[in-house]
């Protein structure tokens, strides 16, 4: 037992005195752990101009259900202005709960705007690292200059996370993280370490699978390094479940169930406030924090309420690739990927908006990427070419409401593209709406190169695309540009891998679309 024996009966002890008032898990403020309990390292996440959210998980036996007793423990919080904490500005006390995995979600009010923080937890004698954090500028600032990440699509068994080595090293405000944290399922090539486990069905399972990826020491060391807001694809489920029909079509509510569990992991592994936690069945994830007046930051999601993906293969749910004539059902209006109240939220929100820039982080490529198949224009079900209709109408409100610098951010298909986004792709003197950056991998495999030099020769308005490298994509955005570069790993099967940019672009205030950026 990793809870030492005195601790063990004090809290029997405790539970047994109370047992006819009270079935629930007796309070431990003080346990005593023979074995580390913050296995799981540290995170801060959606920070605001007088707070943030600050994360842990009590999990001293992390892959074997986290080795904690059925009781409620305290853990305290400390904030100081330095990493040597001789100056405490604040501290507190949240409690664990088992119900929760032992995760801990402090919200924190009270902070200083634009300010560096670090920050530290307690539990009993045990000390947790040191993670570090920057508040969002005040409301009204006049923000110089936001800096981020743009990461995605981290399969545990294809690679090493060397990426985030080098990540946590950047001079960053934020990291945004759009989906497939885990996944569920093993495959691929040049596998270089193992899951160990069966596909995750059961909260206990999608548990043990965060567990294991949150081991990573890099993982870790971008997480303590800077702040995060996050949304999820698939695999944080399955892989392109739509709605309530998973791709093998399980009876709805059983899939319902899988997906509750699945979400109910995510939110206690991420520094997610308390609006996220899932109620019952749903969770919401879509908000819009404001970085100053400098940028809106939107982060959606495209799995909870989408639609049906049409046309699918007999007997099977999830994507396709299908011809455009055979598949009239793809262009229906009542198609819908974010679903209907999430597109008027934010259509309101982007009509509302003052920021200079807009940035909308979604999970996938949002560009047409026409497909050659059968010699006709072939189309994937699962991204936004499958959902046309809704992009049209997305754009077109950009378009009418003259949305100020609109930067769409994606990941999800493996591959580094840079696009201008239009309401006519098969124009190409169709007028530029908005800025696409989709980021590669941070180690899932890619398409090969023929594929994407067919996709760039047979849609223009893609400006790059590379699927062959893994790594992140770094953003600086000031009044005057939206500067990025596309950061790659020299070889993801390697732990040691050095990293490089192996392209920039720029966007210029008021003129959408990218350009090679040669600063």
């Amino acid at each position: 037992m990793l809870i030492t024996l005195h601790a063990r009966r004090t809290f029997l002890l405790a539970a047994t005195g109370l047992a006819l008032s009270s079935a629930a898990p007796r309070l431990r403020a003080q346990p005593r752990f023979d074995k580390n309990p913050f296995t799981l390292g540290v995170a801060s996440g959606y920070p605001q101009p007088n707070g943030i959210v600050l994360w842990t998980r009590l999990a001293p036996d992390a892959l074997n259900g986290g080795g904690m007793p059925d009781a409620v423990v305290e853990v305290t919080w400390e904030i100081a202005d330095s990493e040597s904490f001789r100056n405490v500005l604040c501290k507190g006390v949240e409690r664990a709960m088992p119900e929760l995995a032992h995760s801990v979600h402090a919200e924190i009010s009270g902070l200083q705007p634009a300010r560096v923080y670090w920050y530290r937890f307690h539990a009993g004698a045990a000390t947790s690292a040191v993670g570090r954090f920057r508040t969002a500028p005040a409301v009204n600032a006049a923000q110089d200059t936001l800096r981020f990440a743009l990461a995605s699509c981290q399969q545990y068994e294809q690679g090493y996370y060397a990426a985030y080595r080098h990540m946590a090293r950047e001079d960053l405000d934020l990291v945004i993280h759009v989906g497939d944290y885990i996944y569920e399922s093993s495959w691929g090539s040049t596998l270089v370490r193992s899951h160990g486990r069966r596909e995750p069905v059961t909260l206990a399972e999608y548990r043990d699978r965060y567990a294991l990826y949150k081991s990573d020491a890099d993982l870790q060391a971008a997480h303590a390094a800077f702040a995060w807001m996050v949304t999820w694809d698939d695999h944080e489920v399955s892989n392109d479940y739509a709605n309530d029909r998973s791709q093998y079509l399980d009876p709805p509510a059983e899939f319902l169930r899988r997906r509750a569990a699945a979400y109910q992991a995510y939110y206690e592994h991420m520094p997610l406030p308390g609006w996220a936690r899932p109620r019952g069945l749903h969770a919401r994830i879509h908000t819009q924090p404001d970085f100053g007046q400098l940028a809106r930051v939107f982060t959606l999601d495209d799995r909870q309420y989408r639609s049906h993906q049409v046309c699918a293969r007999p007997g099977r749910g999830g994507s396709t690739v299908v011809k455009g004539s055979d598949c009239p059902e793809r262009l229906s209006p009542d198609l819908t990927l974010l679903g209907a109240e999430q597109e008027r939220w934010l259509h309101g929100a982007l009509q509302q908006s003052t920021a200079r820039w807009n940035i909308i982080a979604q999970q996938t490529l949002m560009a047409k990427q026409t497909r050659i198949t059968g010699g006709e224009q072939g189309y994937w079900t699962d991204g936004w070419d499958g959902y046309p209709k809704a992009r049209e109408r997305l754009l077109g409100h950009i378009a009418a409401r003259k949305v100020s610098n609109p930067i769409v951010l994606g990941g999800d298909v493996h591959n580094a593209i840079v696009a201008d986004l239009k309401l006519d792709f098969d124009d190409e003197k169709s007028p530029v709406i908005a800025t696409e950056f989709v980021g590669t991998s941070i180690t899932s495999q890619g398409p090969n190169e023929k594929i994407t030099e067919t996709a760039l020769r047979n849609n223009p308005h893609l400006k790059f695309s590379n699927g062959t490298q893994r790594g992140y994509t770094a953003f600086e955005v000031t009044h005057a540009q939206c500067h990025a570069r596309i950061r790659t790993v020299s070889r993801v099967t390697d732990p040691q891998a050095t990293i490089s940019t192996l392209a920039a672009f720029v966007v210029e205030n008021g003129v959408p679309g990218a350009r090679k950026d040669g600063g």
